[in-house]
């Protein structure tokens, strides 16, 4: 075991204990043991000492033994209705995973884009960015990887040998990879847990619902921007491949699709489940005026789907279903206790008034709202390039959102483009899973996703202060 894993291991409930036991108050008698609580899960997430899952499991202890909430009112947060949106949303993968749907879709939008090296690389980034957005980044990553390491084998084993034309696509493919599934994720809801994370301490606490639709009108849009921006950076300045011409990456991708045979009965059953709840998600507000005693809710929806995958037989007589119950033992159960932590900490930060203190603290003072909006983004873009963004976003959104009423805007316009920011992570291989898949490849140095990462960490600092400031308004 790491040796900072062994220190946070026992730093976290060693500090925990000091600050409980302080002979003066940090904040107050109500908030001094939800801080206590705070810093040793903050201890735990940074250090990793244990998973960031199990550190989630705290409040579920120690809440209801330091008399800041009753087990009962914790523990609902575990089975928030935005826990099972995520469920929903995590079989729905797994559906289209076991299928191989996933891999179709994303070789065709690549055979689509065109065999010229840069659109080659463009094809790459859109395919893992349209992945990401239902499928977790991790997978989408996972998906793209051996069909870019085919076609850069392509390079290696041609005439003229692995050149810097060659290294600099091989590396553009890699980085765009990463970054399209960092960038993808945030177009939708259920494409990055921070979303959710958001949207369900919005429900919570604060009787604010964003709908499926009126995420994406945001969120698809910076998406899109954030892998253009991208893709220019990479091809265009940093790595730029010209007189690079090779043809036979068409083929790689024909041999890939081949594999696949053709579309089968169960991919068109995937496709089409997957289709009407993107529907469904997509016009939910409709369909509600439309009927308005259903009531229907994107969570609603999402456990629609899931029980379908498990219901529709595909073969009746064989007891063949398009999933089973044992195919969830590779479901991500951990990002969704996760989830529950994240409320929990949300709920308590709230019901002991640290909330209230920030917030007045605030008000209290003379600092400029757009300058204050520049240094959450920028502190939670960087914070999470070291640790987990869902446990950060855990920890900071309940203080952003005190901040926003302090500085007396509405919560919305601090919190998305902060919430936002967790996902922008570009700099280094520790900070998101597809960066460290890339990295692992073995043709990407850390210095070389540093240069392009912070280039790119700052641009996503610009657009999401344009985003606070104009379109968030606007939207919100």
């Amino acid at each position: 075991m790491e040796k900072s894993k062994i220190a946070g291991l026992i730093l976290g409930p060693v500090v925990f204990l000091i600050l409980l036991n302080l002979p003066f108050n940090i904040v107050s008698e109500k908030g001094d043991p939800v801080i206590s609580v705070t810093v040793w899960m903050l201890i735990w997430w940074i250090t990793e000492a244990v998973s960031i899952s199990v550190t989630a499991l705290l409040p579920l202890l120690l809440f209801p033994l330091l008399k800041i909430l009753p087990i009962a009112d914790v523990g609902a947060n575990y089975g928030s209705p935005i826990v099972f949106l995520f469920f929903g949303g995590f079989v729905m993968a797994l559906a289209l995973e076991k299928v191989n749907l996933h891999k179709r879709i994303a070789l065709n939008i690549i055979k689509l884009t065109g065999t010229t090296p840069n659109k080659v690389i463009l094809g790459f980034m859109i395919a893992t960015a349209s992945l990401s957005m239902w499928i977790s980044n991790t997978a989408s990553t996972v998906v793209m990887l051996p069909i870019a390491l085919s076609v850069i084998s392509l390079l290696i084993d041609d005439e003229d040998g692995f050149t810097k034309n060659d290294k600099n696509f091989s590396l553009s493919v890699m980085l765009g990879i990463a970054f399209s599934a960092n960038a993808g994720g945030i177009a939708t809801v259920i494409g990055t847990p921070p979303n959710s994370v958001l949207i369900g301490l919005l429900e919570n606490e604060y009787n604010i619902e964003i709908s499926f639709l009126k995420w994406m009108t945001l969120g698809l849009p910076f998406s899109i921007v954030m892998i253009g921006i991208s893709y220019l950076v990479l091809v265009k300045w940093m790595f730029p491949n010209k007189d690079l011409k090779f043809n036979a990456s068409k083929e790689v991708i024909q041999i890939e699709l081949q594999k696949l045979g053709p579309t089968s009965g169960k991919e068109k059953l995937v496709l089409a489940i997957f289709a009407v709840t993107v529907s469904l998600w997509i016009f939910r507000t409709l369909i509600n005026s439309i009927f308005p005693n259903l009531g229907l809710t994107d969570t609603m929806i999402s456990i629609l789907a899931a029980i379908s995958l498990f219901a529709i037989p595909y073969n009746i007589k064989k007891g063949d279903f398009l999933i089973h119950w044992k195919d969830t033992s590779k479901l991500a159960w951990g990002i969704l206790i996760l989830f529950g932590g994240g409320l929990a900490l949300a709920k308590g930060m709230s019901s002991s008034g640290i909330v209230d203190m920030v917030a007045v603290a605030i008000a209290g003072s003379d600092i400029s709202i757009i300058l204050t909006a520049a240094l959450l983004i920028l502190l939670m873009l960087f914070m999470t390039e070291l640790m987990s963004n869902v446990a950060l976003i855990a920890v900071l959104a309940p203080v952003v959102a005190g901040i926003a009423i302090g500085l007396d805007i509405p919560i919305l316009y601090l919190l998305i483009p902060v919430t936002m920011a967790s996902s922008c992570a570009f700099m280094l291989p520790m900070a998101t899973p597809p960066n460290a898949i890339v990295f692992a490849s073995g043709y990407v140095k850390v210095s070389q996703m540093a240069k392009v990462g912070i280039i790119l960490n700052l641009i996503s600092v610009g657009l999401l202060i344009l985003v606070f400031q104009f379109v968030v308004p606007l939207l919100f």
